[in-house]
């Protein structure tokens, strides 16, 4: 990912809350037969040290394989919100469009869970996912579903990832004025546009009130 400090996010807790709001990962293996990349949901080990990035989760057999799990680094691709930015939406200098986004990549060696970890993290993940249903589907709740869910934990490896290194971009106009911000902000919200991402404004937003809260001055970015 290019570097730039304008847009460089390297605070702890905003890769976390990331990762919380955006659990379906990309990820990346450089194996002995070439680049693999699959897609998993993942959670945060809560059970981590505070200091610490580790995320767990599982993936079905035979990626494990393809993956060559635990023998070399692998790189978790975190993508937040995102979204195109039309010139138009600036003012009336020349200018060209952009593409506004968070993204996190993760780098680490994952660690290979047992079986009763596995299973433990497969409970967890579905708790984790359930918990905003009305009457959420537990895999452990009855002696029967325990016995289901044993037999299909058997074609998923679990794996922990304690995160060794990242990089991490907000890009999200910065660079912009405070009025052409919120117009930018007005037209992903509300603009009648193909191109509307309130989840993005909605980060916009977040990101430029803590901003100006804090009386900081966007720094514009060199080439």
């Amino acid at each position: 990912m290019r570097t730039n400090p304008s847009f460089a996010l390297d605070d702890r807790a905003e890769i976390r809350r990331l990762i919380e709001q955006n659990p379906w990962v990309t990820l990346v293996s450089n194996t002995s037969t070439g680049l693999v990349a699959s897609h998993y949901p993942v959670i945060l080990d809560a059970n981590a040290p505070a200091d610490e990035i580790v995320i767990v989760s599982h993936v079905g057999r035979p990626d494990e394989r393809l993956h060559e799990l635990g023998q070399h680094e692998v790189l978790v691709v975190v993508q937040g919100p995102h979204g195109y930015i039309s010139p138009g939406w600036y003012d009336a200098n020349p200018a060209v469009p952009t593409w506004n986004f968070i993204s996190a990549h993760l780098h680490g060696m994952p660690e290979i869970l047992s079986d009763a970890e596995n299973l433990e993290v497969l409970g967890t993940l579905v708790d984790h996912f359930e918990d905003r249903m009305p009457e959420p589907r537990r895999m452990n709740g009855t002696l029967a579903n325990a016995e289901y869910s044993a037999r299909i934990s058997a074609g998923t490896v679990g794996f922990r990832l304690t995160v060794a290194r990242f990089e991490a971009k907000s890009k999200l106009s910065q660079n912009r004025p405070a009025e052409t911000v919120e117009r930018i902000i007005h037209e992903l919200a509300d603009g009648d546009t193909y191109y509307r991402q309130p989840a993005l404004a909605a980060e916009m937003r977040r990101v430029h009130d803590a901003t100006a809260v804090q009386g900081e001055t966007p720094e514009v970015p060199r080439a």
